[in-house]
């Protein structure tokens, strides 16, 4: 199926909330309804007599209105002809040319009728709404929205957005008015049936009134030159039309899972109306409690991944829908990315996803960073104490990492490239910045290991293992922890030079090594405790053992990307509980 086809579906599975207000949630729009905020309420009887007006707070949720093709897509040229059937703005209601009041009449006058539409027409009739206006909140603008709100009918919900009675009447009502027109084939339903003329416009509201759906430009190159009708170039049903937008409205504002980059908006949601976890974000609860092995945080992944499955009650034939849309204009409304899986196998890829992008992320245990971190990492550049990035470098890399989690692709070599890179230049950023890069290249690192068949449990590893650029990694983590214990002696907050030449150390690690570890005999080592001193000198040793296994020749050639594990590791090691215990040992 398509994006409009699972809108619809989506639409029809929630049937039961067409124009349910709930708690911070907009309600799904009934046919030929849309949303929008009201500036003034007014409260007539049953017999129209004007009660009472007030202005409506701009933090009180939006309303919805009944609106005509016309009326939903107008502009500033000819809007004054195409006025809302109830609800509009004060210069379409007491408009000299009035077209309000004839197309009221009308409804009410039609087999779909409802007993509000008299009240107000008797009121606008009497010609007295702004005056009674002026009189009870003062001068209103010719711009503001009017709603009404009739009391007096029993049974009946007086505030007119809110009555589910008068929505149906007036879907009804415009349903009978475009049945005589003429019928194709629905592009989304497949049947043959009065087509929309016009598309609802605004359903994601951060792009302004952008169309998803527009084809009557017959100025510019929209549909000539490949169709002779405006109309040929996408035939979709009235119904459909509007159950497809309204659908797609209210998950952008309330119901799907949403993530902004810019002017982009990314959508997940199950047309089941099964909540998802938010696929650019980790799978775990962010506030989850922190682990440190590598066992138990993956056996707390299969957990969440088990107790969603158990939780929804799969039965095998729910799916996830993915969707990305963004605006180059005002006018129109892009798809930019489209994806859908069964659901089953879009929790799994969370999981999995997590299970091997992840690192250790010191006090919050390990972890994966969400996607949005990972371009941060990757291409963002340092406004003070968070990193920044272009709005286009930012949605397009989002928009790949997410493809990548979702369909269960390789991670790109590109993005881990950069990551790589920032994470060996340590003084190009702030330290906790540099720590948070550093995290995420190693997570990165473990993931694309993992797609490319070279690795994907780093982390369990051992730290004797037999590579020269982890045992490097090792070495520099080691001569960093060397100076911090003198440091920390001093209560001094200088950065150590194993830190500070860590971008020469990838190119030359022999060379460095030699000359900063004489620099730790020197101006260090004899001014720690003893059992400090005899750790770095035992763990030096252990390692240049190892790095003696090699060719000689090799000692001085540049660094492989995992001499980031290995420092990660070694440093990691040195906060265990092994640690402590070494420390009782040697005193």
């Amino acid at each position: 199926m398509g994006l409009l086809q699972r809108a619809v579906e989506t639409y029809d599975a929630n049937a039961s909330l067409i124009g349910v207000y709930r708690d911070e949630c907009e309600p799904l729009a009934p046919i030929g309804h849309t949303l929008t905020s009201a500036n003034i309420e007014i409260t007539l009887n049953q017999d129209g007599i004007f009660l009472t007006a007030r202005r409506v707070e701009k933090n009180e949720p939006k309303i919805l209105i009944p609106v005509t093709e016309k009326s939903g897509g107008r502009s500033s040229a000819g809007a004054k002809s195409h006025p809302h059937p109830l609800c509009d703005q004060l210069k379409y209601v007491v408009a000299e040319e009035n077209y309000y009041i004839p197309q009221l009449e009308t409804w009410s006058q039609s087999s779909f009728s409802h007993p509000f539409l008299v009240p107000i027409l008797n009121y606008i009739k009497t010609n007295t709404l702004v005056s009674d206006m002026e009189r009870n909140i003062g001068t209103p603008k010719e711009d503001d929205m009017l709603c009404w709100r009739i009391v007096g009918f029993d049974g009946e919900e007086p505030a007119c957005w809110k009555n589910r009675n008068l929505f149906r009447a007036f879907t009804e009502y415009y349903c009978d008015q475009i049945s005589a027109r003429d019928t194709a084939l629905c592009m989304i339903s497949g049947d043959t049936v009065p087509l929309a003329l016009q598309h609802p416009k605004g359903i994601i509201p951060i792009n302004g009134n952008a169309k998803l759906i527009s084809a009557n430009d017959s100025s510019g190159f929209t549909y000539r030159g490949r169709f002779v009708e405006d109309w040929q170039a996408s035939t979709v049903g009235y119904i459909a039309s509007q159950k497809a937008h309204s659908a797609l409205r209210w998950l952008a504002a309330s119901q799907g899972v949403r993530e902004f980059s810019g002017n982009r908006i990314f959508l997940c949601w199950s047309p089941q109306g099964i909540r998802l976890p938010k696929p650019v974000r980790r799978f775990r609860a962010a506030d989850a409690e922190p682990l440190r092995q590598p066992s138990d945080y993956q056996q707390a992944l299969q957990s969440t991944l088990m107790s969603y499955r158990k939780d929804k009650q799969l039965k095998g034939t729910e799916t996830a829908v993915l969707a990305a849309f963004d605006a180059a204009t005002t006018g129109r409304l892009a798809l930019t990315y489209y994806n859908e899986v069964s659901l089953d196998l879009f929790l799994s890829r969370m999981a999995d996803w997590d299970a091997h992008c992840c690192w250790y992320n010191g006090p919050y245990g390990i972890q994966a960073p969400n996607l949005l971190q990972i371009v941060e990492g990757a291409f963002g550049i340092q406004r003070g104490n968070f990193l920044e990035v272009d709005d286009k470098i930012q949605r397009q890399h989002l928009q790949r990492l997410l493809d990548c989690k979702v369909s269960g692709g390789v991670f790109p070599s590109d993005i881990l490239h950069s990551l790589t890179q920032r994470a060996s230049m340590p003084q190009a950023y702030e330290e906790k910045l540099w720590r948070k890069i550093l995290f995420t290249a190693c997570s990165a690192m473990q993931k694309y290991r993992y797609d490319t068949k070279r690795g994907g449990n780093e982390m369990t590893w051992e730290l004797d293992r037999r590579d020269r650029s982890f045992q490097f990694g090792r070495l520099l983590a080691v001569m960093e922890r060397g100076e911090t214990d003198y440091y920390a002696k001093t209560q001094e907050t200088r950065q150590t030079n194993a830190i500070k030449f860590m971008s020469e150390f990838r190119q030359r690690p022999w060379f460095v090594f030699e000359r900063l570890n004489r620099q730790l005999h020197q101006a260090y080592l004899n001014r720690i405790a003893p059992w400090q001193a005899n750790r770095y000198e035992r763990l030096v040793g252990e390692i240049v053992a190892i790095l003696g296994e090699f060719p000689e020749e090799e000692l001085n050639k540049p660094l492989e990307d995992t001499y980031l594990m290995g420092y990660e590791l070694q440093r990691n090691s040195f906060f265990t509980k092994k640690e402590n215990d070494e420390k009782e040992t040697e005193e």
